[in-house]
This record gives C-alpha cells, structure tokens and sequence, in this order.
C-alpha cells in the first residue's frame, strides 16, 4: 500500500508584502508616469436566493496585492509622490465580523496589505475621479462586473468632457493583461514553492483514489475521496470542478456529472488539482477500475503514455510552445495506424488532422494561479519559445466514443488521458507531478493489492 505523502495543514501562507510590492514596482515601471491602472475585485456570485458560492479572490489583483475579500479595488499611480498604491476596501464593521469573519477594513487595507492610503469602496468615484484625471491613460480590464464596467465608462465620459478645459485626463483604456499577464506566465521561486505543494497534495489525491477505487462505488463517492484528501493535506479544495468519469464518460472531455456508477472491466479517467496558496495542480490519470488493463485498454493506454513521455521530452528553453502537442499527434498517429484505428499516409493523416476523431484537443496550456493560466501562446502570429519559469501541462489522449462503428468493438467506449504539471528549467524541465504512478506495471500492482481476487 502506498503511503500518501504528508505536508504542512497550516493555511496556505500569503506571500511577504515585499514580494508584492516588487510585483507593483515592475508593473508600474512598464506602465509609466503617464498612466493609472485599476484593478478590482472579483463579484460576489450567488448560488441561490440569498446563498453565496464560496469567494475566490480575482487573480490580477491578488498577484499584486494579495488582498483576498470581495468589495476591493486597487489603483496604481506610477510616480505618485505620496501613494502609488491606493486600497479601496469594506470598511470594517463589527456587526459584519459576527455574521462572516473578519475582514481588513481601511486600517487593515494599510497595516497589513501596505497599501499608502486606503478608503472605504463607497468614496470610489469621488477618489478616482481626483487621482487620475491627470493621467492620459487608465489600465483598466472590461470583465465580468458588468456594473462597474458601466462606472468606469462613466468617468472615461466625464474625464473626455473635462479635457479641453483642464488639458489632462485619460482618453485611452488599455488592458492591463498585455503587461501584467506576461508577468504572471514566468513563475517565481516562491511561486514554484506554491505550485509544488499543489502538485503533491494534488498527486496524494491520486494515489488515495488509485488505492481505493472498487466497482459498485458511485463516481461522486470517488470525488468526495478526492476532496476530503485535498482539504485534509491543507488545500482549500479542488482547483476547478473535478472529473471523474468511468467507462464510456471517459470520451466526453469534461465531464463533471460524476454520478454513474463504476464496473469492473472497465477504465476510469480522473482529471482532479488541487488549489493551495491560490495556486494549482492539474493533473490526469487514467487506470483500471479492476485488477488489470485489458488487451484493448492496454494497447491504448500505453499509445498514450508514449506519446506523453514524448512531448515531455520535448519541454526544454528556447523549444516553440506548440513542440511538445506536435510530437504528442506524430507518436498518435503511428500508434492509430499500427492499430488499424486509422488508415492511409502518415503525412496526410497529420496533415489533415484526421486524428482528430480520437484526438481533439491540444497537448499543453499554461498553469498557475489559473488553471488554464494566462500569458500570450503567440507571438507576431507565430508559438513563442518555452523560457524558464513557464509551467505547463503535458496531457495527450485517446478518446474512442461507443458509436464510433469503424472501429473494433473493443476499442468502443474507451477514454484515456495522461497528464502532468511541468516546469521548464534552465537546462530542461521537472515533471511537478511525477509523484503519481503511470506506467502499467506500477498501476496494474496497486490495483491488484486495492481489489481483492
């Protein structure tokens, strides 16, 4: 029996102001005197009537801040004399604090964030309409708050009006995700640290399931093994809605009912990260939910697991992005033609994808505080180079649905993917993930000591 591999249950660390203040200081300096940048808080979103969903803090802002409550809105004033770094917050209030907790309030904004000067949200208008009507630009991204979407298309109106009799304003909105986005893709020492404690709690998560998983479970049954272990190991939960997905559920991409129930002769394909420190894991397995692969299951999953190891090989410094997806199709591709799952050349299959019956879906994405991380995929239209301190996945698959009737019957209904965190290094790369068994042999022995003869 595998022993799942500890970590550290305190709640996952903010990281020193000092590293957000060196976050602000690089976007700031990129962004120039002439310019403000606003960011604000992610919206509340209700799940029903007066029940909100668990909050989750907007990424952008927290990277530059780490301020973590709804309500909040950040503006940057590169050059400022007296505060570069404004908080606008909920004030405190103490009635508030009995019904949810404590939050920073304005005092909080400055004494524990750092901010220079802090107001109450409300005074926003009031506030920014001072601040950077001598600015010509304003850093601001149109999101999902359609109502402050509106609110700063009113000031961008009053700022125009102004303008000829003042002589200043701002008349440009710029997205602020062309500068503070790259930054975000080169992952930090510190950062790595939180991506490795998502990894292994993530791979703990597997490894329970691997050793656990019987026929006759339920798919939720096996997410909850996912979850507990998860939250257990000191995540605040799942880095995005788990998969879990038996049988022919393994062919639809992302599948997250989870309420079918699993049989032995089958695969089961589990696509589950964990979040810990506001960072992600994201990670694939796919394995038998009796004691052995079958012929058909075998000669597929071993196709996949080659053409994953060939991808990560490819992951290295000044390798174009779209490398590791390119060789993932080629080993594919010749593994389909020797299975007779695809006829005709290797050049034309390629070239006219026709892999794509089994194999939609491109290899790799950026990972980070998103789990489809952000950062430019292209350059001037052409796949950018791998640099040190990019993270990304590394995830081929096969996915052969129950009505594809070209194919032998025993290739019908089978779904596998296989997939690992990779960071790229200066002279190569390290899987984050590799923690969690993949070859045959290593899964078909845990599952022969999991489910009994």
């Amino acid at each position: 029996m595998l022993q799942i591999p500890r970590v550290e249950t305190s709640p996952p660390p903010l990281l020193s102001l000092d590293i957000y203040a060196q976050r602000r200081r690089q976007f700031m300096d990129r962004i120039g005197h002439a310019a403000a940048a606003l960011f604000v808080a992610a919206p509340v979103a209700v799940r029903s009537n007066d029940v909100e969903f668990p909050y989750r803090p907007d990424n952008d802002l927290l990277y530059l801040t780490g301020f973590p409550e709804p309500e909040a809105a950040c503006l940057l004033l590169p050059g400022h004399p007296e505060h570069e770094y404004v908080l606008f917050v909920r004030p405190f209030d103490r009635e508030r604090e009995v019904w949810v907790g404590r939050h920073a309030g304005v005092e909080g904004a400055t004494a524990q964030f750092g901010a220079q000067r802090a107001f109450p949200i409300h005074q926003i208008d009031q506030v920014v309409g001072e601040l950077v009507s001598g600015r010509d630009e304003l850093y601001f991204r149109f999101g999902r708050d359609w109502e402050f979407n509106q609110r700063v298309v009113g000031w961008m109106r009053q700022w125009q009006q102004l303008r000829p009799r003042s002589g200043h304003g701002p008349v440009v909105v710029r997205d602020p995700a062309v500068v503070l986005h790259e930054m975000r893709l080169r992952k930090a020492p510190e950062e790595v640290q939180l991506l490795e404690s998502a990894a292994r709690i993530g791979a703990a998560g597997h490894l329970r399931a691997m050793e656990e998983v019987r026929g006759g479970m339920y798919e939720f049954e096996v997410e909850a093994l996912l979850d507990s272990t998860f939250r257990r190991l000191g995540a605040s939960g799942p880095a995005y809605p788990s998969i879990v997905a038996s049988g022919p559920n393994a062919t639809v991409l992302h599948y997250t009912h989870n309420n079918r129930l699993l049989a032995e002769g089958e695969l089961i394909l589990i696509d589950a990260g964990a979040e810990y420190g506001f960072y992600c894991s994201d990670i694939t397995r796919t394995f038998p939910v009796g004691r052995a692969f079958s012929p058909a299951q075998r000669a597929l999953y071993e196709l996949v697991l080659a053409a994953q190891k060939a991808a990560i090989a490819e992951v290295r410094p000044g390798v174009p992005y779209d490398r590791p997806h390119r060789r993932a199709i080629e080993v594919l591709v010749d593994g389909l033609l020797e299975l007779k799952l695809l006829q005709g050349d290797r050049k034309e299959v390629i070239e006219q994808e026709q892999y794509r019956k089994f194999y939609m879906h491109r290899t790799s994405h950026w990972l980070g505080m998103d789990v489809h991380d952000v950062g430019a995929y292209k350059i001037d239209e052409q796949f950018r180079n791998l640099e040190p301190g990019f993270v990304l996945t590394v995830e081929p698959g096969l996915y052969v649905r129950e009505d594809c009737g070209d194919v032998p019957e025993e290739f019908r209904g089978i779904g596998i993917r296989i997939e690992d965190d990779v960071l790229v290094t200066e002279r190569g790369h390290e899987v984050l993930t590799a923690a969690v068994p993949k070859e045959t042999e290593e899964i078909e022995a845990i599952r022969r000591s999991a489910v009994p003869n």
